[in-house]
């Protein structure tokens, strides 16, 4: 069973993971990328999320070992993920690419190594065994994937010996993927939401702006609210120091389920970002 807290959440193996993470999708590698990675390290991240196709895997090292070395944190309380762009890759070029995305980042393992996007084939079955003898090696202490569906995980749980311990979609107020969710849950499958505020496309809706009137919130500390009271690890990404302050001050109010309810009558079934069943990232 999964347990979150305020603060964490308990993993199928035992792990426990923050329940808010820095995210970083469309941030190019860059000085400025390492200070705000410092700068969200010293404001109480310890979740940092990074994916070899951002091409920023350096920048996030650089500014993870700074807080390192000033003192801030040490390398056991960081959770750093990354993702393997499963471009039709071998067994062979899975572990390869896991190497070269530790090298980036200066690090000596990952707490989590997640399949980025499923595909339009099953090759995520031998990318997925690769991440299995990862696991198995102590190179990172979970694995996961992102983007899949129902079918997907039924294919993998399948053929394939360890349970998933995340899946990361994309789960904002117009796409709740209730139906993705619910197999998770019932797998003990932890979900994470990348993408929660529509890159800020979202944060005027009027729904949404009374909800957070009433809690004297932002719209977007209210969106990242709505995430844990989901049950979904939230992953916002700002370059902004006052936002990415806010987007991690929301354990201090909660909603009410009426509240919570509204928001996710938002549902449209809108992807913001890419459909993974039409989705061919070759």
């Amino acid at each position: 069973m999964i347990v979150m807290t305020n603060e964490t959440v308990t993993l199928n193996n035992g792990v426990h993971i923050p329940a808010v993470g820095y995210g970083t999708f469309r941030v190019k590698d860059s000085d400025e990328l390492a200070e705000m990675v410092t700068l969200a390290i010293k404001e109480g991240y310890r979740h940092i999320d990074t994916a070899h196709i951002y091409g920023n895997e350096e920048s996030v090292g650089r500014g993870i070992k700074k807080a390192i070395d000033e003192g801030i944190v040490t390398r056991e309380e960081l959770f750093v993920t990354s993702k393997v762009w499963n471009d039709g890759l071998s067994y062979d070029e899975t572990i390869a690419a896991y190497e070269e995305s530790i090298q980036k980042l200066g690090l000596d393992y990952l707490d989590l190594y997640i399949i980025h996007w499923p595909g339009q084939d099953d090759n995520y079955i031998e990318v997925y065994k690769a991440l299995e003898e990862l696991y198995n090696n102590k190179r990172v202490k979970t694995i996961g994937v992102s983007n899949f569906h129902v079918h997907h995980l039924e294919k993998l749980l399948a053929n394939t010996t360890i349970v998933p311990a995340v899946n990361q979609i994309e789960f904002q107020p117009r796409l709740t993927q209730i139906e993705v969710r619910e197999y998770c849950k019932k797998h003990g499958i932890q979900v994470e939401a990348w993408s929660p505020l529509m890159n800020g496309e979202i944060l005027n809706d009027p729904t949404l702006v009374e909800i957070a009137e009433k809690y004297n919130k932002s719209t977007a500390q209210v969106i990242l609210k709505w995430d844990l009271q989901n049950d979904v690890i939230t992953i916002p990404k700002s370059m902004t120091p006052s936002r990415i302050r806010e987007n991690l001050n929301i354990f201090d109010f909660t909603l009410t389920d009426e509240d919570v309810e509204k928001i996710s009558a938002l549902n449209e079934d809108f992807h913001y970002g890419a459909n993974p069943e039409v989705f061919n990232f070759k």
